[in-house]
């Protein structure tokens, strides 16, 4: 994947010097140039950067401020600094700003190219996946208790995003100008995606506070929300539509026949309804057990901390069990596991 490096100065000889200077390297990084911060933060609100490097010096907003700028909205993004105006207190500053490198005028283009590489290749030092499901790969990052910074590209997006772990908790996550559980949820939603592992996490406030499952849950349901807000509005027409809703009524008879045959007024049974909103997660469970060689997925149980707990039965439809505290759970799936 080819990366872009934003390069931001207010000086156009130097602009073009460095853009042709570094073009030799367009197999490796792209680049982007801006007059001034300003013109920056446009498009790092609406391109994905990899590195930024910026001279310090700079009418209207100089490069503190917009160093200070990427620090709060875009910490993982990493900022080398340039400036002819070299000093150890403007180095101090620069690197207690957050800066990463620092190159004092003049410099050889070569000297910035090689801070440029070395920069770049941290990005993905943890290792680089293709063609993954984000949902089970970030669940394992849970589980391991990672640090690290992530970086996805969905197959069938064409955005980026970003999710920040430490220690196994997901901080925060960012797509495009979108930041915290609405960017995850975009995340989360991608199929198959692209990711690379930074074996770091910058110091970040915690913006999601909230464990993962629930997030993944959201995003497939809101996913399955909006592809069946979708098919609704298409123009395709299915045949014999009568027929299926008495097949669902059976199923749901059977259920409920089979718990009330062997628990009487014990089932704990609030409703029992078929919903293929549900049908994502079903299948990225039974993917998560053949990474593990568990078998085929049976039945799925979910308890989100509320007064209902619910027991998903995969299937061509997806029927959901909504069961209250008092219901026998064990004795419950067993039955429906039978």
């Amino acid at each position: 994947m080819i990366k872009s490096v934003l390069i931001v100065d207010d000086d156009q000889e130097m602009l073009l010097a460095l853009k042709d200077g570094l073009g030799k390297y367009h197999e490796t990084f792209s680049l982007l140039l801006a007059e001034d911060g300003l013109k920056a933060i446009d498009i790092l609100n609406s391109k994905t950067i990899s590195l930024v490097v910026t001279d310090l010096k700079m009418p209207g907003m100089d490069g503190f401020a917009l160093l200070a700028h990427i620090m709060e909205s875009y910490p993982d993004i990493p900022v080398v600094v340039i400036t002819g105006y070299s000093t150890a207190e403007m180095e101090r500053l620069a690197r207690e700003g957050g800066a990463v490198g620092y190159i004092a005028k003049p410099f050889m283009i070569e000297t910035l190219a090689r801070k440029i590489l070395i920069t770049l290749r941290k990005e993905s030092e943890g290792g680089t996946l293709h063609s993954v499901s984000s949902g089970i790969f970030l669940q394992l990052m849970e589980m391991e208790q990672k640090t690290c910074t992530i970086r996805l590209s969905g197959k069938d997006s064409e955005k980026t995003g970003v999710l920040f772990f430490r220690d196994g908790e997901l901080l925060d996550a960012r797509v495009d100008d979108m930041q915290g559980k609405p960017a995850a949820y975009e995340i989360f939603s991608w199929d198959e995606v692209t990711l690379s592992i930074q074996n770091e996490c910058p110091p970040m406030e915690n913006r999601i506070q909230s464990d993962l499952q629930p997030i993944i849950l959201e995003a497939m349901r809101l996913r399955d929300e909006k592809d069946s807000k979708d098919t609704e509005s298409s123009d395709i027409v299915f045949e014999d539509v009568k027929a299926k809703p008495a097949k669902v009524i059976n199923v749901l008879e059977d259920i409920k026949k089979k718990l009330e045959d062997n628990l009487g007024n014990r089932t704990g049974m609030e409703d029992l309804y078929y919903d293929n909103k549900w049908s994502s997660l079903l299948d990225q469970m039974e993917q998560i057990g053949s990474m593990f060689h568990l078998g085929s997925l049976k039945i799925g149980y979910i308890d989100s901390g509320e007064e209902n707990a619910l027991v998903l039965i995969p299937g061509k439809e997806t029927t959901v069990l909504k069961i209250n505290q008092k219901a026998p759970r064990d004795r419950v799936l067993q039955l429906l596991y039978d």
